[in-house]
Formats: C-alpha cells, sequence, structure tokens
C-alpha cells in the first residue's frame, strides 16, 4: 500500500517529513493486549487504554502511516500467562515508546523511504536519547521538547559533561527562561498554513544554541535551532523546539516544518471517524495489528483517489508586519496540546 500511495503523494512534491507520533484506544479490563493505565491522547487524561506508537510520510499535500507498532506496557511484557494468551510473539520485548519510534525510523532508513527530516512532539522529542539516534543515522529533526530543557546560555562557550551526581552543567539555562529574557527584536509574528477560514499564524523568536546533553561530544559541540512559541495575549511561551536543520533556514521555513505535524493529528482523527481505526473488539496482538493494516489500506486508497484532484494553490508562509493583527489577538488552534 505504501508503494502504490507513494507516488499519489508526491504528484505536488517530495516527502518533506517523517513524522512520529502516537494514537491511543481507551478501553476497559485488563486482557485485551497492551491495555494499561495510560496517558490516553484521545481523553487527554490517564486512563485505561492501548497506545500505539507510528511513522508517518508527509508533504504539505497530504500524509500516509506507513509504521505502527502496539506499544506493550512493562507489566505486560513480563506477564507470561497474558502474552501466550493474545498471542504476543516471542521477539516482541519491552521498549519504551521513544525506542519504537527510533526502531521504526531505522527501519525507514534501510528500506530507503525518501525523506531527510523527522517531526516529533514533546513526548519524543524531549529524549535526548531520540534526538541523537536521529542525528546518528543522518537524518534532522524539529523536535518539541519541554520549557525546563538546559542549554548552554548565549555566548557561553559548552562546558565538559556534567560528572555523575550533578544535577546540571554550569552557566546552563532552561529554555523557559531563556524566552522570557528575549528583547522584541527577537520576536516575529508568522503565519504558516491556511485554516479552514483564515490563516494560521502566531509569534515566534529562534536562537542558536548547545544543548546541555552528556550525549554530546564536548571536544565537537554543535549548535541547534531553538524555536519559541508565544502567542499574543499568553502569560508565557506555549511551545519550544529544537532543531538541526541547516543554519541558513529562513525564519518561515523554520516554523513551517515544525507546524507540517499537524497532518498526523488529522490522519488518526479520520482514520478513527470516517475509517473506523477505533472500532477493534478484539484481544490479539495480531488482530489489532490487522485492523490497523486494513484501515490504513482504505485510507490509503482514499488518498490516493484524493490526490487525483489538483491543490486549489500554494499555501506558503508568510511574515506579518507586527501591527497586523489586533491587540489580544489569539490565533487558531494555540491552545491545543502538542
Amino acid at each position: 500500500m505504501r508503494e502504490w500511495v507513494l507516488p499519489s503523494i508526491e504528484r505536488y512534491g517530495p516527502i518533506e517529513a517523517w513524522i512520529i507520533d502516537d494514537t491511543s484506544f481507551p478501553k476497559q479490563g485488563r486482557h485485551s493486549v497492551g491495555v494499561s493505565h495510560q496517558y490516553c491522547g484521545q481523553l487527554g487524561k490517564q486512563a485505561n487504554c492501548q497506545v500505539a506508537v507510528t511513522l508517518s510520510v508527509a508533504n504539505h499535500d497530504a500524509s500516509l502511516p506507513v509504521a505502527y507498532q502496539l506499544y506493550l506496557p512493562k507489566a505486560w511484557a513480563e506477564d507470561d500467562e497474558r502474552r501466550r494468551k493474545a498471542r504476543v510473539p516471542e521477539d516482541v520485548t519491552f521498549k519504551t515508546k521513544p525506542e519504537i519510534a527510533l526502531d521504526h525510523i531505522r527501519w525507514a532508513c534501510e528500506i530507503g523511504l525518501p525523506g531527510d527530516m523527522a517531526l516529533l512532539d514533546a513526548g519524543y522529542g524531549n529524549d535526548s536519547k531520540l534526538r541523537a539516534g536521529i542525528t546518528e543515522l543522518g537524518k534532522r529533526y524539529v523536535a518539541g521538547i519541554l520549557p525546563q530543557t538546559l542549554v548552554w546560555k548565549p555566548g557561553v562557550r559548552p562546558s565538559l559533561p556534567p560528572k555523575k551526581g550533578r544535577q546540571s552543567a554550569p552557566n546552563t539555562i532552561s529554555v523557559k527562561d531563556l524566552a522570557l529574557g528575549l528583547g522584541a527584536r527577537k520576536w516575529r509574528t508568522i503565519q504558516w498554513r491556511e485554516g479552514t477560514n483564515e490563516w494560521l499564524s502566531s509569534r515566534f523568536a529562534r536562537v542558536r544554541v548547545h544543548v546541555a546533553s552528556s550525549r554530546q561530544r564536548p571536544q565537537k559541540p554543535t549548535k541547534e535551532w531553538l524555536l519559541i512559541e508565544w502567542p499574543e495575549g499568553e502569560p508565557e511561551p506555549t511551545k519550544y523546539w529544537l532543531s538541526t536543520l541547516p543554519q541558513n533556514i529562513t525564519f518561515y521555513d523554520l516554523v513551517d516544518a515544525a507546524k507540517l505535524r499537524w497532518r498526523v493529528e488529522r490522519d488518526y482523527q479520520e482514520l478513527k471517524q470516517e475509517v473506523g481505526l477505533g472500532h477493534y473488539e478484539g484481544r490479539g496482538w495480531r488482530g489489532f495489528h490487522h485492523h490497523a493494516t486494513l484501515c490504513i489500506a482504505a485510507y490509503g486508497f482514499l488518498i490516493s483517489e484524493r490526490e487525483t484532484i489538483p491543490p486549489s494553490g500554494p499555501r506558503s508562509t508568510r511574515l506579518l508586519p507586527q501591527f497586523a493583527l489586533p491587540d489580544g489577538y489569539r490565533p487558531r488552534g494555540s491552545s491545543l496540546a502538542a
């Protein structure tokens, strides 16, 4: 299905990104494979659910999930009786969600999937091992991170990684504190995509930083982009990203890349509401993945049919003058979770 649909997706442009995400399914009881009390994105809270870690390929016109694996919590992975009843393969062991995500990316590299950039929300992007793994595979990323992520202060030479027992490296600062200290000249109002009724826009700043991570080689420190979103009217910044995209990338393109992740959210909304991805009542490992495969295949067919209709026109990212939006303007979607 992937090989059949990709030419349709690429009709109007190459694959631009691999999007890592997960999707959840509320479930009662303890016998359906992988069910555990964990964060359920569909409900926005901790609840009994199953979670599948996914990789989608995307450009600005379409996207498609191409890797999909159920997350098996440790309690399930170590429960031989439940594993046997659910027919979990013997080679499936406990892995964290970021570890499954990195496996997806390794697989995509091995089979030669097109695309050179990975997009991650903060649930995955905050994992420094996953970010390092993506870099080692020769790919770039735009990764959401948490406000407390530490970076070295601009202008400060990175020091050696912190020694065992130390909480942080010297002369570091959280990305939130760094954002709060930026001057007015650093902020720009950028619109990145045409929404249902109007262009989506918000206020952003970007800074080149060294990330305070012991995984980096101290003798070869590398800088990354720190991108910050702070919508007008909000008391503090709402989102942060780290990116290894080129130093000469335009501000507009950096924002556009970070915001391209929205496509996977739409995909799973349509897969669940229109194609029936969440309508599975079986308990086994094989059935769970077979159901997802059939749903994604049907979705891929619909994408290929939809892509025979040319888009209405280009949707480019634009810079707005600071006076273009009224005071207190709140961009559409600014309150949505990453």
